[in-house]
């Protein structure tokens, strides 16, 4: 990108809608040389909750992507582990996107160097899943997911991903062990924000789904805007998956040292001297960055945060995306183009630090499909008590062991004004949702509603492990708790009298 075009969008920041927000805190200034190429942090209100940069806890940032270079100036002491799932080292990166990814979160802010990423405490973990051709290998991906919650990592940016499509099995990409990765690094505490994917990368352009794993329960996907708050067509859409957008056009970060194109450029191994695709960089790929940054921020205020907190302050206190702010299709609340609308960093720590009410918190998670990671409530009778989040989580399986005749009761009562339907699945099911459910499974649902309450009875055809799934219907802005009871009367035993001849 020229500096002339910088400059042109970093102006924008004047525009009604675009400003920092009327009564917001002046912040520090980002003092790095290059700091009029970062139109977005001001955008995000990165630093406009301090006078001065605090002192936080350091946050373990997993970047999972193409690599880092190891020696570049604005990232060196910025690690503190890496390893590679696909080859090579770690600290090579022939794609350039990891060193790309990486400045946008924890480039040096105070070493007098290039750039400075939005979070000043962010520690980066870094695992290669791309090859040098740009194929991203789904396996290595997995393998880096464990392995960088094993090594502490908070937070986790996955600016990659495959294609969803609910209506075609045979493009859908969708992947257990993708799923079962996330919902270990979640079960860890780590919060997993990830790009909901372009349009080039997808059938169609826009294309109306999010791309996995933007697409699983307990992500934080995120959307693109340009400078002047309208989303681009290269964005994908989703009107559940998308939960936030970030800037996403005319991007200026880090490149590899190797990448650039003229070793004459004043500017060294920074986009304007990279490769053509860095000049002017857009994707949602450098959108979800700076939401993963922001995520290192608030738990570097408060690291007891658990990550369905850091989600709600980073979701609900976003800047609502409407016409009148410069996004001509976009609805007032949540909308399927920006989720719940454009990252507000000021504003999520605003809620933290005042007080703002969080959700409640829910024990049994991750609970989100049959089979292993249903929660286990023996033995019955039982009553559990959790949450769900229309939007994040709005499914919860429960596994309960019957006998063959046995009789199964469940109840299930929101606490609040919502719809949670109930269902029972038999044993061997794999999925409750999505394309490969196998709807011979589904045993009995609930047939009895007394005002909110929703009743289920069956008896059991065949011992084994049964599921019972709990659905929300209702999208609600705050997630529902509810309670739900389970009752198992044990089948006859037979008689063992004998009868006269």
């Amino acid at each position: 990108m020229t500096r002339s075009a910088l400059a042109a969008a970093a102006a924008l920041l004047a525009v009604p809608g675009v400003a920092v927000a009327a009564g917001a805190r002046a912040g520090f200034d980002n003092t790095e040389p290059l700091a009029a190429m970062q139109w977005y942090l001001p955008a995000d209100h990165a630093w406009d909750y301090w006078a001065a940069q605090p002192r936080l806890a350091p946050i373990r940032v997993a970047v999972i992507d193409s690599g880092i270079d190891g020696g570049h100036p604005d990232l060196e002491g910025r690690v503190v582990a890496a390893r590679s799932f696909v080859g090579g080292s770690p600290y090579t990166d022939e794609v350039g996107h990891g060193t790309f990814v990486a400045g946008l979160i924890a480039a040096n802010p105070a070493n007098a160097e290039g750039i400075a990423g939005l979070a000043f405490n962010a520690r980066l973990v870094v695992g290669k899943v791309v090859y040098p051709d740009g194929s991203v290998s789904v396996p290595a991906e997995v393998a880096a997911i464990h392995w960088a919650v094993d090594m502490g990592a908070r937070v986790i940016n996955l600016s990659l991903g495959g294609v969803r499509d609910p209506l075609s099995s045979r493009i859908d990409t969708y992947s257990p062990s993708e799923q079962a990765a996330v919902e270990y690094a979640y079960s860890k505490g780590a919060v997993i924000v990830a790009a909901v994917g372009n349009g080039s990368q997808s059938p169609k352009e826009p294309w109306p789904y999010a791309h996995y794993p933007a697409a699983l329960p307990h992500v934080l996907g995120v959307g693109a805007v340009a400078a002047d708050n309208s989303v681009p067509t290269f964005s994908n859409r989703d009107s559940v998956y998308l939960d936030l957008a970030a800037p996403g056009v005319s991007i200026f970060s880090t490149v590899p040292r190797q990448l650039v194109a003229d070793p004459a450029c004043v500017d060294g191994p920074y986009s304007d001297c990279g490769p053509d695709e860095f000049h002017d960089a857009i994707g949602t790929s450098f959108a979800a960055p700076q939401v993963a940054a922001a995520a290192a921020l608030l738990l570097g205020r408060d690291p007891a945060l658990r990550p369905d907190e850091v989600m709600w302050l980073l979701e609900r206190y976003a800047t609502d995306d409407t016409p009148a702010g410069g996004c001509a299709d976009c609805a007032t609340g949540r909308d399927a183009l920006t989720g719940w609308g454009t990252l507000d960093v000021a504003a999520s720590l605003s809620a933290l630090g005042e007080g703002a009410l969080l959700p409640p918190r829910d024990a049994l998670e991750p609970n989100d499909d049959a089979g292993s990671w249903a929660h286990d409530v023996p033995p019955l009778p039982r009553t559990v008590d959790a949450t769900l989040d229309y939007w994040d989580d709005d499914v919860d399986v429960y596994r309960v062991r019957l006998q063959k005749g046995d009789h199964l009761y469940a109840r299930l009562t929101p606490r609040s004004d919502a719809r949670v339907a109930v269902a029972l699945w038999s044993p061997g099911t794999e999925h409750v949702e999505g394309l490969r459910v196998d709807m011979s499974r589904r045993v009995a649902e609930a047939t009895t509603t007394i005002a909110a309450q929703e009743r289920l009875g069956a008896v059991s055809r065949t011992a084994g492990t049964y599921y019972i799934e709990a659905k929300l219907l209702t999208p609600t802005h705050d997630p529902v708790s509810y309670a739900l009871s389970i009752v198992r009367q044990a089948a006859p035993a037979p008689s063992t009298e004998r009868m006269g001849h």
